[in-house]
């Protein structure tokens, strides 16, 4: 009997190239019986503690320190040789043998930037040897189009001047489509930036699009939102709801919460309660990173309190980290999960934290990171995943809507395409 064949790799390659905050990052080709990817990888600003590391030169002299010219030698150099010959569509076996060969508990040695990028390479380059779109080779049964959080609001370490909160998102779960989604986001998109100018306000765009203006307060943000929502002709709660990504760690010192716009400095029950007073007030559904990444007990407490209400996800908290989800779950810390390739290293251990997530009913996210590039890989890996959820930004800024413009050409592609799907937080 003849054996199947199999995408054999040939060549491995690596390169620096820009992110979209004009930072190196690391980008992988990979040739597989002919087949040629290439994928590259994202970088985070607002990054947890736990994640894998990302390597970087240190050297001054270029890049401000920031250069990746070690984690691309340590693809070319030391990865590279020791996968030629070997099957890029075993996965799970690939990925093993990037985690023994860096040896590290963190991937320090050869840096995660360096294994992902091959990881990702190694499933594009497979996809097209079987002449497969991403998604479905990932996963065969693959029909759910993710709802976006449109990031439109940019605040904390995301933008220079606005609100404490980091993000705050459109989430347009009325929507009937995919492609009507991202038509009800632009709308009001654009419609917010013609209040803001009306205002004398900045609509200059942070790291993800968002705008960044300088602002009263942190419910003057969800204000504004508000009004723009209205005025593009939407119902507030049933068509478009609210995300917040907080980023809570970037304001937590000396175990209190510093809010630089409100003012106010709170502890752990003073946040919970701030939260409960904005989703008393507002159409919020949705609360990423609502207190430090080491606040275990304040999660628990966060989570009883608004868990049943709304979604509580972990992302500095969890880092998309199989060890750290467990944790999270038997401490009923979290109800959903931010999943970022780049915080674990591998295509195979962001899938086992997402089965993991699946097997104990808690929702999860695909997203992005604030340094991003033109590929789309989270695009495909979003409906391949069928979470029904993705993060991926505003919609200007082309390395945004590059994952946006995947999204609606997977959806022209799926024959029975489903739409708002497993969200049970949506009342």
């Amino acid at each position: 009997m003849r054996e199947k064949l199999k995408p054999i790799i040939e060549k491995v390659h690596a390169r620096e190239i820009l992110d979209s905050r004009g930072f190196p990052t690391i980008e992988v080709e990979i040739t597989a019986s002919g087949h040629t990817s290439i994928s590259a990888v994202p970088s985070g600003a607002s990054t947890g503690k736990f994640e894998a590391l990302e390597l970087r030169d240190n050297d001054k002299d270029r890049f401000h320190g920031k250069g990746v010219l070690k984690a691309v030698k340590n693809v070319i150099d030391h990865y590279g040789p020791a996968l030629i010959g070997k099957d890029a569509s075993d996965q799970k076996l690939i990925d093993q043998f990037l985690n023994n060969l860096d040896g590290s508990s963190n991937k320090s040695t050869y840096g995660a930037n360096a294994s992902l990028g091959i990881s990702m390479a190694c499933a594009v380059a497979s996809s097209s040897f079987f002449n497969k779109p991403l998604y479905e080779y990932i996963s065969p049964k693959s029909n759910i189009m993710p709802v976006p959080m449109i990031n439109v609001l940019n605040g904390g370490m995301h933008a220079d001047q606005g609100s404490d909160l980091q993000e705050i998102m459109l989430f347009p779960h009325g929507a009937k489509s995919f492609s009507q989604s991202i038509q009800m986001g632009s709308e009001v998109f654009h419609c917010l930036k013609n209040d803001l100018k009306k205002q004398g306000l900045n609509t200059a765009v942070g790291d993800e699009g968002g705008f960044a203006p300088a602002l009263k307060s942190n419910d003057h943000a969800i204000e504004l939102l508000l009004g723009s929502i209205e005025k593009s002709g939407f119902e507030i709660g049933k068509d478009i709801s609210l995300a917040l990504d907080v980023a809570a760690s970037s304001f937590y010192k000396k175990g209190k919460y510093h809010l630089k716009v409100d003012g106010n400095i709170l502890d752990t029950d003073g946040m919970v309660s701030f939260y409960e007073n904005l989703i008393r007030q507002y159409p919020i559904v949705s609360i990423e990173d609502g207190l430090d990444e080491n606040d275990w007990d304040g999660w628990t407490v966060l989570n009883k309190a608004l868990g049943d209400k709304i979604q509580i996800v972990g992302d500095d908290l969890t880092v998309t980290n199989p060890k750290k989800l467990k944790k999270a779950i038997d401490k009923k810390s979290i109800n959903s999960i931010l999943i970022k390739l780049n915080q674990i290293g591998t295509l195979t251990e962001t899938i086992e934290s997402i089965d993991i997530a699946k097997s104990n009913r808690c929702n999860y996210i695909i997203s992005h990171r604030s340094g991003e590039t033109e590929d789309t890989f989270i695009s495909d890996l979003a409906v391949a995943m069928g979470g029904g959820q993705i993060k991926t930004g505003s919609v200007c800024r082309s390395d945004r809507t590059a994952k946006y413009n995947r999204l609606l050409r997977i959806e022209e592609k799926l024959e029975l395409p489903k739409f708002c799907t497993n969200l049970s937080f949506i009342k």
